[in-house]
């Protein structure tokens, strides 16, 4: 079940107003509809973005646990509920919960991250309630067996082995952020270890969902053609009957420092093309002081955006050293962020050659302003991806649910845009100085026997 804004009462011309005004240095206009919170008794807490455009709703249910507190020596365990909490209850059986969602014409999924797991429906406005029903059922009466553990451990350890164990790309990634992280958690994988995703029994499945799945560590979001009056009366009538339960504090983990560069080289005999990957732990926007975490998301976008970014035009279209790049950030976290930059080279072309053109590039921005033309398109796209992600009401809540879930504000997400646009190349460059050897992970995947 796998697969981390505010929307904008704005039409195609007015998204085009925006980016005019943005990129020409204008005040934003003001957001709209603005969203709605509040909180049960019970603790949860409860986010409303109306949207009349077509008499749909999408719900997501925010549980402010992930990977980071699975169990020593049970990794894996936060991704396992996600799929558990499919297996069924008492009153809803079995695969009753899609197959209920499914009747009246919607749909539903869910994902896990070290931080959240987060389940989610698209349906008509008329059947939230039986969302949140549904929602409210397996929050409070999942049922745990014997068989359906072991079932569902099956499952995640055939899921491992296709997505991770076969996929020599995803298993230097995995070696990577171990690497990178060092004893922090988020140096484990969110799938888990495959040797202790096998220990997950009842018992343990018992204890982590009676700490973790309760609506006082639970964050609503809906989106969609419902009043904020509307959601309140649903959410209480279904949510609200259940009381807050005592839960498992959160653990406190130390960053410890990193004195050098770690270095991998993986030769695989199943790896045709090579491949060149670099993670730098970097502050996240829990973390960060004001700005400087929407600056590493420009420099990101202004280094691998698009075809157009800097790391793309230099080494694939002028220098034809690679055949593409890819650079992110990932500041959505309650601890350190990671930005990341990933290449493979052309044939005949080495990952030496490959790396120290990179080192060359990103080398620059950490004593220089990156140039006008190329911040100014950076922020003018990070905007405009914004407006247009406002038609879907999946991305929608996914920021809302996404920026509180680690700890930050509704203002956090509607002040967004103009944060981005405030962004000078100064504050690049700043920014730029997070992206250190000392902090980060080089790795490599050459083809080999």
């Amino acid at each position: 079940m796998d697969v981390k804004f505010e929307r904008l009462a704005l039409g195609f011309v007015a998204a085009l107003t925006l980016l005019v005004s943005s990129s020409a240095g204008a005040a934003e206009p003001a957001l709209s509809p603005r969203p709605f919170q509040f909180v049960l008794q019970n603790g949860l807490q409860v986010v409303v973005v109306p949207d009349r455009r077509a008499p749909v709703v999408s719900q997501m249910l925010w549980f402010k646990t992930g990977a980071a507190d699975d169990p020593p020596g049970l990794s894996g365990m936060a991704h396992f509920f996600e799929h558990m909490m499919f297996r069924g209850t008492k009153s809803v059986p079995g695969e009753g919960f899609l197959h209920a969602i499914a009747r009246n014409g919607g749909e539903a999924n869910a994902f896990t991250t070290h931080d959240t797991t987060v389940f989610f429906e698209r349906i008509a406005k008329d059947r939230l309630r039986l969302a949140m029903h549904l929602e409210a059922d397996r929050m409070q009466h999942l049922e745990l067996t014997d068989a359906g553990v072991a079932t569902e451990r099956d499952v995640v350890l055939a899921e491992r082995r296709q997505r991770i164990d076969n996929d020599p790309e995803a298993e230097i990634s995995e070696q990577a952020a171990a690497a990178l992280h060092l004893s922090h958690p988020y140096g484990r994988p969110v799938i888990g270890w495959a040797d202790e995703v096998r220990r997950i029994g009842r018992a343990e499945a018992e204890d982590y969902y009676r700490r973790h799945f309760a609506p006082n560590n639970a964050i609503l979001v809906v989106v969609g053609d419902v009043s904020p009056d509307e959601v309140r009366a649903q959410a209480e009538a279904e949510y609200g009957q259940f009381p807050a339960r005592e839960l498992l504090a959160r653990a406190e983990y130390a960053q410890p420092p990193r004195l050098g560069e770690t270095r991998l080289a993986i030769v695989h005999r199943n790896v045709k093309v090579p491949y060149f990957l670099r993670l730098y732990r970097v502050p996240s926007y829990a973390q960060a002081s004001l700005g400087r975490a929407e600056a590493l998301e420009v420099l990101a976008h202004l280094l691998g955006g698009d075809h157009n970014a800097v790391l793309y035009r230099r080494l694939v279209l002028e220098r034809r050293i690679a055949t593409d790049v890819a650079v992110g950030y990932d500041g959505y976290a309650r601890d350190a962020g990671v930005f990341s930059i990933s290449a493979r080279p052309r044939p005949g072309v080495g990952l030496e050659t490959l790396e120290r053109a990179i080192d060359e590039i990103v080398g620059y921005y950490l004593g220089h302003q990156p140039a006008r033309a190329d911040l100014v398109r950076a922020k003018k796209q990070l905007v405009a991806e914004t407006v247009f992600r406002q038609d879907n009401p999946f991305e929608t809540a996914s920021v809302f649910g996404r920026t509180l879930a680690v700890g930050l504000t509704v203002q956090d997400v509607t002040q967004w845009p103009q944060r981005i646009q405030a962004m000078s190349g100064e504050a690049v460059r700043k920014a730029a100085s997070a992206l250190v050897k000392r902090e980060a992970v080089t790795a490599t995947l050459s083809p080999g026997r």
